[in-house]
Formats: C-alpha cells, structure tokens, sequence
C-alpha cells in the first residue's frame, strides 16, 4: 500500500473512532434524559395515587361524640372556657419574690 493510501485509511480510523465515541456520548445523555423524566413521571404518579387515597380515606371530626361529651361536662358544672379553670389564678402565684414591677 502506499503512503496516501495509508493516510486515508487511518484519517478514516479516526474519524469513525471520533464518531463511535460522539455517538455513545450522545446516546448516554439521552438515557440520563430518559431516566431522569421516568423518575419524575413515577413520583408524580405515586404522589396522585397518594393523593386519590388521601381522598377516599378522608378523616372527619366525630361531631356527636364532641357534643355528648360537652354535654356531659356541661350537667357536671366542670365545664369552662378558660384554661385556668372557673376560679381563675390567684394573683399571689404571680409574685416573683418582689413588691416592684418587672422584678427589679
């Protein structure tokens, strides 16, 4: 073979080389793409299959079960609004050790 001959062949080499090399970083790229949109697309289903079952299995306050229990505090006289209880909070419980205002 002569020397141009040769020059061809191995210019082609590496061209097709360079190509090879192209196109399976080309064809990785797309398959990250691809993986990246299955895995979105896989956890937007499960947060609608999530979501469908929050739906059917709603939670709701038991109201009758509140009203009796309120009416059974209300016939006892235990029951109250205030989180202190029906007496209030005795003003010396307050006290911090000082006659003065804000302890000084």
């Amino acid at each position: 073979m002569s020397g141009a001959t040769m020059a061809v062949l191995a210019t082609t080499a590496a061209v097709g080389t360079a190509y090879s090399v192209y196109a399976g970083e080309r064809a990785a790229g797309q398959q990250q793409q691809a993986q990246a949109e299955a895995k979105k697309a896989a956890t937007e289903q499960a947060n609608q299959a999530d979501q469908a079952n929050n739906k059917a299995n709603a939670k709701r306050a038991d109201v009758g079960g509140l009203l009796s229990a309120n009416m059974q505090q209300a016939q006892g006289g235990g029951s109250s609004t205030m989180l202190t209880g029906p007496t209030g909070v005795d003003p010396g419980s307050l006290n911090l050790g000082r006659n003065t205002l804000l302890g000084s």
